[in-house]
């Protein structure tokens, strides 16, 4: 059966596209298998690959009649090593490594940089972070053309490998113009989310707004939260971007490992609160890219999460450059599915904030979800043009089914990052029971909905512009699986 499902996770699954995936049949299975949006990663690749991955994924949304979505994801200012003379370098705890200008090593201890105002603003006492933080250094001295530095975390080192800078502050832009470059590609190429790497202020995600605003796109922005500014600014992004992502790599080395998991929790509380959809990202199940199944560990970490409130998890090599792409796809959908039977759902919308959207909007979500439990409602049927009331209806949880039906193909994607929101595209939103009939003739087809299954649909009686002031219960006819409807505006 075609996707959506009434039966699939409501935590949404984000996964990166890579040489283990891309192709357009390898695309269609792990749609089938349950990934919502397909991560294209501009650190690595050219334009004209992305392009072809992003004409790859299109298509295969079109050949399973998935409205996949696609994340554009900005590298941002990343610091990397430059070509090693002696590649890999081993690093042996006291070994002494210097950082010089330039892009040439005259010995095997000489590191070079893509960031060229490294020596700058390192000064003595500095962390350096090698390799997603395996390799340390601390700075001895600087005087401006070679920075000596002490190896005090062994390990070892390849050319082009990460350098992280815990607790420096780097003047360097949060949009290089490579960056610039490709979100203007995104926009003009229809992408659906644009994720900031490396955000440390709500400057840097009005930047970005600002730039896609100047061209006409309706692209989400994501800003990822890795730095330690920006958990000292977090609820003014939060705030300012339209959601969020916990980029564990690179906040673990960032600041220290022993502070991530509090400041996941931290962070995904303060998205629930402002209604932001909130992606946790990174080594969620590290050990299937070469494994058939993950650690208990890592099963733990994705139920950990899902708990907490993610809306979605992201898989990153594991899907880009894994041996299991598809398994991996396949386990982390189980571990939701069993995951969310035991969320306090309840609670979680006693806590709903009801003053920081359209206080009809969110009512009426609120009351639509609590009537579908009370009488066991089949479906909750959320129609909507922009995709913003089941934007709404995606931080009110319950484990009743909901559609996001829409005639707008851009909101229907989008709805692919809002937890528990099955998107599904209907010809028109204006006749009622037109729309009731489509809703039921899909469900019958599909076996999905069956004679006496209950409806609750929200939508608007066009009595308010732009309203959703109306909630509908309908009972599916046993006989001809058409819709016998009741009713009652709000």
């Amino acid at each position: 059966m075609a996707r959506p499902t009434l039966q699939e996770a409501c935590t949404k699954i984000v996964a990166t596209v890579g040489p283990a995936c891309d192709s357009v049949p390898q695309l269609e299975a792990l749609i089938a298998a349950g990934v919502d949006v397909f991560r294209i990663n501009t650190a690595h690749g050219s334009r004209e690959a992305h392009a072809a991955t992003l004409r790859n994924i299109r298509e295969a949304s079109d050949n399973t009649g998935f409205l996949v979505g696609v994340l554009l994801d900005l590298s941002g200012p990343k610091i990397r090593l430059g070509k090693l003379l002696q590649d890999p370098l081993q690093c042996d705890p006291d070994m002494e490594v210097t950082f010089i200008a330039g892009d040439v090593p005259e010995n095997e201890t000489e590191l070079t940089s893509s960031y060229k105002r490294l020596l700058q603003e390192l000064t003595a006492g500095d962390t350096v972070m090698l390799a997603d933080g395996i390799v340390s250094l601390e700075v001895i001295s600087n005087d401006g053309k070679r920075a000596v530095c002490k190896v005090t975390a062994p390990g070892e080192l390849r050319s082009r490998q990460g350098i992280n800078l815990p607790g420096v502050k780097l003047s360097v832009s949060a949009m290089r113009p490579e960056d610039v470059d490709n979100a203007i590609w995104g926009a003009q190429s229809g992408i659906d989310f644009i994720s900031l790497s490396f955000v440390r202020s709500a400057s840097d995600v009005r930047s970005l707004k600002d730039l896609l605003t100047s061209y006409e796109s309706q692209a989400l922005v994501i800003a990822k939260i890795e730095k330690r500014e920006a958990l000292d600014d977090l609820e003014a992004i939060v705030d300012a971007a339209d959601g969020v992502m916990v980029a564990r790599g690179d906040l673990g080395v960032e600041i220290d490992v022993a502070e991530t998991p509090v400041a996941q929790k931290r962070i995904i509380a303060m998205c629930t609160e402002k209604l932001k959809p909130v992606i946790v990202a990174t080594q969620m199940l590290e050990s299937m890219h070469h494994s058939p199944r993950p650690t208990r560990a890592e099963a733990s970490d994705v139920a950990n999460a899902i708990l907490d409130g993610a809306d979605c998890c992201m898989l990153s090599g594991e899907t880009a450059i894994g041996d299991y792409p598809e398994i991996t796809v396949k386990t982390m959908r189980r571990i939701m599915s069993h995951t969310e039977q035991s969320m306090p759902y309840a609670i979680q919308r006693a806590q709903f904030i009801l003053n920081r959207v359209h206080p009809i909007t969110s009512a009426v979500t609120q009351s639509a979800t609590m009537l579908a439990e009370t009488i066991e409602a089949k479906v909750i049927v959320i129609a909507t043009r922009s995709g913003g009331t089941a934007w709404v209806k995606s931080k009110q949880r319950s484990l009743v089914p909901t559609l996001g039906v829409s005639d707008n193909v851009e909101a229907l994607r989008r709805m692919n990052l809002f937890w528990g929101v099955k998107p599904l595209r209907v010809k028109q939103l204006d006749d009622a029971n037109e729309l009731f009939n489509e809703i039921t003739a899909w469900g019958c087809r599909s076996g999905m909905l069956q004679g006496g299954d209950l409806v609750v649909l929200v939508t608007g009686n066009r009595v308010m512009e732009h309203a959703h002031n109306l909630i509908a219960v309908h009972t599916v006819d046993p006989d001809k699986c058409n819709i016998r409807s009741t009713t009652k505006p709000c």
